[in-house]
């Protein structure tokens, strides 16, 4: 009879162990499957300058950051901020990808902001976003001279993930 209870009990105490760890855990450290691979090809238009193209073809030889964001999004407000601050340093340029967003609202946006991209172009359906892998925004993806994505930061960008992981690592991919 104490055997029929056992395999029973045994897989809910393996599911509470489950539960408790899956709980620790931290969202924003979702590791992506895209670090060390080429970033996904893309080629849309300037939010600023329909008639402008730009593709991340145009940053090989450079390392850059690649910033989703949303002018609807409210944690991109919250490091709105920092971004604009950050670009004035001019250590790398910064692209904004401008996610599921209309063109004018981020114009406004931006004009209201601050603006700290090198350029940002419009992401109208998503699906630039989708081949990155974003989750949400905002997201910034550091990429290499080559094009290859070094690294991803999964929400607001914050001094501690600029002076201890983006800097540094800027740097150490610019030589």
């Amino acid at each position: 009879m104490k055997a029929k209870f056992v395999i029973p009990l045994a897989l809910f105490l393996i599911l509470v162990v489950f539960l408790w760890v899956g709980l620790r855990l931290n969202p924003r450290e979702v590791p992506s499957p895209l670090i060390g691979k080429p970033a996904p090809q893309f080629d849309l238009t300037d939010v600023h300058d329909p008639g402008r193209h730009f593709s991340n073809r145009d940053m090989l030889g450079k390392v850059w950051l690649l910033n989703v964001y949303a002018s609807w999004c409210e944690s991109c407000r919250e490091e709105h901020p920092l971004l604009v601050e950050f670009s004035g340093k001019q250590i790398i340029p910064i692209i904004g990808l401008d996610y599921k967003d209309k063109p004018e609202d981020a114009r406004k946006w931006l004009n209201q902001m601050g603006n700290p991209y090198e350029l940002s172009v419009s992401d109208l359906d998503g699906r630039v976003g989708i081949n990155f892998g974003v989750y949400g925004v905002p997201e910034t993806y550091l990429i290499d001279k080559a094009g290859i994505i070094r690294d991803k930061i999964i929400g607001p960008i914050t001094v501690k993930s600029l002076d201890e992981r983006i800097i540094p690592r800027a740097r150490e991919l610019s030589q």
